[in-house]
């Protein structure tokens, strides 16, 4: 008996090797330097970073807990990298900088592929590939550039805004290329003729993102005022409508449907927005009194990534918003209450710092009119 009793310690380490735990969404990315820039790959569990340092990163991330990794990282910039994208089969990853320019790197390896040493005269900015051959940049002065790579030079250079890019699109069918400016306009241009169309009014403010919304029928833009502006897709002149947020500023917007956006703002909070009819829905998540610089959404829709001041990239589950439907009917809220959680994780340990965030719809016409979820909406 006793024998058997001295024999039990042995079984007890078992436990030790639990099952790794698996999260909703993986966890933060610490990086050494501010990421000014972030991607999804479209179709695999990989994230890109650009930091202030120039350096560039590529991550796997698991929801399996001590799962994400450094897969390579490159120091080719020297200065600080701006814009990261990947094409659109994934292969490739483009990244842009403050030292002027391009490089092209294979997404598995990192191996620097392709460069354009002095791409622009003025550093650059954001960076959008087309299509498999053809992609377009743009820089702190206005320039705008098509690149075919078949070519191996720049097959549009145009310079019709007065300061830096910030944002780019372009249409389902890769024909007509939209630019948001520092000047507040936003630029159209014709991919397949490859030549400028057309400016917008300016807007108040900087025009930070842009954004396709509505089935490619509205076109969103984030200003550095804390508006979204509307532009129906067959009047870039002016804007049809606007949505001031409660929001010190808008600095980034990415789609997460055909009517929600995400935005991420100075304030570190990122808030989900529905598009005509015009509300905010809550809060996403945040980056603790740190400003948000960029945001990344999955090919599938359901996980968004967000890179703050803080030098880490966080994800947050954004798969219930693709079941939100949002009515024209306005309930009256009460005034004062704090924005609505739509994560596990939008509260959390911000639980104190949300008491004082104002649930924010105050919704502003463009023109005449109160709501806006008026004749525009589909």
């Amino acid at each position: 008996m006793a024998a058997a009793m001295e024999e039990e310690p042995q079984d007890s380490p078992e436990p030790a090797a639990r099952e790794p735990r698996v999260r909703d969404t993986p966890e933060d990315i610490c990086l050494e330097a501010t990421a000014n820039a972030i991607a999804l790959h479209p179709a695999r569990p990989l994230l890109a970073a650009g930091d202030v340092d120039g350096d560039v990163y590529l991550y796997s991330y698991s929801c399996t807990e001590g799962e994400n990794r450094q897969l390579w990282s490159s120091g080719h910039h020297l200065k600080s990298c701006r814009d990261v994208a990947f094409s659109q089969d994934g292969q490739k990853l483009f990244t842009v900088s403050k030292d002027k320019s391009i490089h092209i790197l294979t997404a598995e390896e990192g191996r620097l592929e392709t460069r354009f040493p002095k791409a622009h005269d003025s550093a650059l900015n954001c960076v959008l590939p087309i299509d498999n051959h053809v992609f377009a940049t743009g820089d702190d002065g206005g320039a705008v550039k098509l690149w075919d790579l078949r070519r191996g030079s720049a097959i549009l250079e145009a310079r019709q805004q007065e300061e830096y890019i910030s944002a780019m699109t372009v249409d389902g069918n890769g024909k007509i290329l939209l630019t948001a400016c520092g000047d507040g306009t936003l630029g159209v241009f014709n991919v397949k003729r490859r030549r400028f169309e057309l400016l917008s009014e300016p807007q108040n403010g900087d025009l930070t993102s842009v954004v396709l919304m509505k089935r490619g029928r509205k076109v969103a833009c984030g200003s550095s005022e804390g508006t979204i502006y509307l532009f129906n897709w067959d009047g870039f002149g002016a804007a049809s409508d606007r949505f001031a947020l409660r929001a010190e500023t808008i600095d980034c917007m990415v789609p997460i449907t055909d009517s929600i956006v995400c935005v991420g703002s100075l304030d570190g909070v990122i808030r989900a927005v529905n598009v005509l009819p015009n509300r905010v829905l809550g809060c996403v998540g945040q980056h603790l009194g740190e400003p948000i610089e960029q945001l990344a959404v999955a090919g599938d829709g359901k996980l968004l990534a967000s890179s703050g001041h803080d030098q880490k990239v966080k994800f947050w589950d954004v798969s219930a918003l693709g079941s939100m439907v949002v009515d024209d009917y306005r309930r009256k809220k009460k005034k004062g209450g704090p924005l609505r959680a739509l994560s596990s994780k939008a509260l959390g340990s911000g639980e104190d710092f949300f008491a004082d965030l104002r649930d924010e719809a105050e919704p502003e016409a463009a023109g005449k009119g109160g709501d806006s979820s008026d004749s525009d909406s589909d």
